[in-house]
This record gives structure tokens, C-alpha cells and sequence, in this order.
């Protein structure tokens, strides 16, 4: 009976249309085969009509729509049984876990970017061009493109140090020779610095040839700030117009001095719009952190009959749950104006514990033990690779 109603169909599907041959790959079919069984192509010889066009567009729609809807209930309401269904071969009627999280990491961050409030800091810190953005004792200039120090906060920290160390006892004298001693260091350092303005704007060339003879990282830090200087002062553009104002060699070394510089001057200027550059990266950065992470699941279950590949299907679907509860925690924020991101991240932590149990199988205690172990590592690894991230982004913003 069933053979028999596979055989009537409507429209382009009609067994006068169909072939013994697929049209896309030339695969050998049988009448009674609707779809080719090597390419999946409509074994059909009619020739399309608008209406069969926008029939194949919407059964393709709400064929992924039926996915994605099973892909989130099974993750919304059994945790780990997605991941065992999928390893065991039930892959049709979930979509693809790295695209899924992909997806869902793009949406998620776009959306971040969009509710934060970013924007604010570029205005602020235009509010500050030309002065110190610092209140420490040691500031860096915006304009001049250099550290300079206030002695009187100097001062002032080094009294609050001095006397947290004896508040009974405090030798006035001894404090005040201190001050003077950092007031002479600090304006020894100041009177340097202001040496060394001078000296680079008198002959920017000169200066340059003299750090071209040194080596070492503070060589390079020491470039990084001439080139800060000159960008501020001359306007420069691009690397090539330092080899022709400065003489500058055209070496890696040197470029990426530039290249430094120009990122820090614009993360200094544009903090907000940097925040948000560095942010859309993250779903890059989720895919090469996911994978090193679970290394240590699979270290942790290397009794178990998994292969790594079954554990990396397990940290993205955890993974998509844990950005889908977030998506909501924003939605909600932004409607209701109440934060809901701790909320959410306990759930998930109760949702992960469950899926470690049902999908590894392992009893209460040893599921206790090993989520509290991969969850500090997730921790240490995720902290490291947004310091990773941000660091990178300065340098190449």
C-alpha cells in the first residue's frame, strides 16, 4: 500500500513525468523513485512553471523551519539527547551543530554590540583629545603621542602607601625627603621626555637613525612612540610616507612598530568603535578556543567509547544552548529593562550538568567532580583567549 501511494503524486511528480535516468548526476533510476538516491534531485522531466518554482522555494523553507524547530527543543528540553542522536546517525532532522553555532554567535554579538553602549565612549574620549586620558600618576598624551608624569599624584599615592604602612607612627621628615626625592625623579623624567620631543621634531630623520642602531623590545616600544609622535605631528597615512620623510627601512620590524602605533592612537581616540571590532570577532575566536577546550573532555572521558569528534558535537551544542538563553537574557533586558544574564547563565549550568550526566552516563558523584574540573578550565581558557583577542585587536584595529 505504501508502494503504491509513493507512486501517485500531483504536479511535477506525476509518473508521466518521471525518468530512468537523474538529470543532474545521470544516476540510474527506477520509475517508482521520486527523489534521485545519490544527489537528492526531483526525478521529474517537466519543465518548471512559476508555480512549481515557488512550491519547491516554500517546501525547502518550511523543511528547514521543521529542522531548526527540533534542533531547539530537543536542546531546550533534553539536554544531551541531541548530541546522542546526532553521533548515532539521526542527522537529517537537525541542522549542522557548527553552523548552528555559528549562527547563533553572529546573531548574538551583533546584537550585543547593538543594545551596548559603545558609542559613548568615542564621545567621551573626543571629549578628551589634547589632554591626559589618565588620572594614574603616569598619563599618556594624545597630541604628543607620549607618557608623561604628574608628580603631585605622585605625591599623593605615595603619602596614601606611606602611611597605610605606619599610621601610628609616621617620621614627617622622612616623608617629606621622599616627596622631594620624587619630585626630583619626576622632573628629572618630565625634563627627559621634553629632551626627547625636542630632539625627534628638531630632525625627525636623525632621531630615527640613532633608533635604527638599537635593538630589544624597548627599541621597539621606543619606535612605537616616534611613530605615535610623527603621526600626530606630520599626519601620516600609510608606512610608505615614512620612508620617504624619515628614511625609514622597509623592514617587518618597522612596519609593525607603525602599524602599532596607528592602532593605539585610534583605540585612544575610538575605544567605543574598537570595543565593537574586537567584539565581532569573537565568534572566530569561539571556534579556535571550542576546539582546544575539548581536548581536556575528551581527557577527562578518554574511557569512554567516544571519539573527539562525538565530544566537539557535544561542546557545540552546549555551546548553542548557552548562546540562545543569552540572545533571550538580551531580548528580555531590552524590553523590560531588567538584567537577566545571571538568571539564564544559572540555568544553563544546571542544563549542562544534566546533558554531561544523560549523554556520558556516569553516576552523580563522578559527573559532580567533572563538571566542577572542565568548567574551571573553561574558565582559565575562555579568560586567556579574550586577553589573547583584545591584545591582537590593539595591535591590528
Amino acid at each position: 500500500m505504501a508502494k503504491k501511494n509513493s507512486l501517485i503524486s500531483k504536479g511535477r511528480y506525476e509518473l508521466q513525468f518521471r525518468g530512468t535516468q537523474c538529470l543532474n548526476c545521470g544516476h540510474p533510476l527506477d520509475m517508482s523513485d521520486k527523489y534521485c538516491p545519490n544527489c537528492s534531485q526531483a526525478n521529474s522531466n517537466k519543465k518548471l512553471t512559476l508555480k512549481d518554482f515557488f512550491d519547491e522555494f516554500f517546501s525547502g523553507l518550511f523543511n528547514y523551519d521543521s529542522r531548526l524547530l527540533k534542533t531547539l527543543s530537543a536542546l531546550l528540553w533534553h539536554p544531551g539527547r541531541i548530541t546522542k542522536d546526532y553521533i548515532e546517525g539521526k542527522r537529517v532532522s537537525y541542522t549542522n551543530p557548527f553552523r548552528f553555532l555559528l549562527s547563533l554567535a553572529f546573531i548574538y554579538f551583533l546584537m550585543f554590540a547593538f543594545n551596548s553602549e559603545f558609542s559613548s565612549l568615542d564621545k567621551a574620549a573626543s571629549r578628551f583629545d589634547g589632554n591626559l586620558i589618565s588620572t594614574s600618576p603616569v598619563s599618556y598624551n594624545v597630541k604628543s603621542g607620549t607618557f608623561t608624569t604628574d608628580s603631585t599624584k605622585l605625591k599623593e599615592e605615595t603619602a596614601k602607601v606611606l602611611e597605610k604602612l605606619d599610621s601610628s607612627q609616621v617620621r614627617t621628615k622622612e616623608v617629606v625627603t621622599g616627596m622631594h626625592v620624587l619630585d626630583s625623579l619626576a622632573k628629572a623624567t618630565n625634563t627627559e621626555d621634553q629632551h626627547k620631543d625636542s630632539l625627534m621634531l628638531a630632525d625627525p630623520t636623525k632621531f630615527y637613525a640613532d633608533l635604527e642602531a638599537k635593538s630589544g623590545i624597548n627599541n621597539f616600544m621606543e619606535k612605537v612612540g616616534f611613530f605615535s609622535k610623527m603621526i600626530k605631528q606630520d599626519t601620516l597615512f600609510s608606512f610608505g610616507e615614512t620612508q620617504t620623510k624619515y628614511n625609514v627601512k622597509r623592514t617587518l620590524g618597522n612596519r609593525m612598530a607603525f602599524n602599532s602605533a596607528n592602532s593605539l592612537l585610534k583605540v585612544i581616540s575610538r575605544p567605543g568603535s574598537f570595543l565593537n571590532a574586537s567584539i565581532s570577532k569573537m565568534p572566530f575566536a569561539i571556534f579556535f578556543f571550542l576546539p582546544l577546550f575539548t581536548v581536556f573532555i575528551w581527557l577527562v572521558y578518554i574511557r569512554k567509547k567516544y571519539t573527539y569528534t562525538d565530544h566537539l558535537i557535544f561542546s557545540f551544542h552546549n555551546q548553542s544552548l548557552l548562546f540562545i538563553l543569552l540572545i533571550l537574557s538580551l531580548i528580555i533586558d531590552t524590553i523590560f529593562n531588567v538584567p537577566s544574564a545571571v538568571l539564564f547563565i544559572l540555568i544553563f549550568s544546571v542544563y549542562l550538568y544534566m546533558a554531561m550526566k544523560r549523554f556520558y552516563g556516569q553516576g552523580t558523584f563522578k559527573t559532580i567532580v567533572k563538571y566542577f574540573f572542565l568548567n574551571t578550565i573553561f574558565t582559565i581558557l575562555a579568560f586567556f583567549a579574550v586577553i589573547i583577542l583584545f591584545t591582537g585587536s590593539v595591535f591590528m584595529y
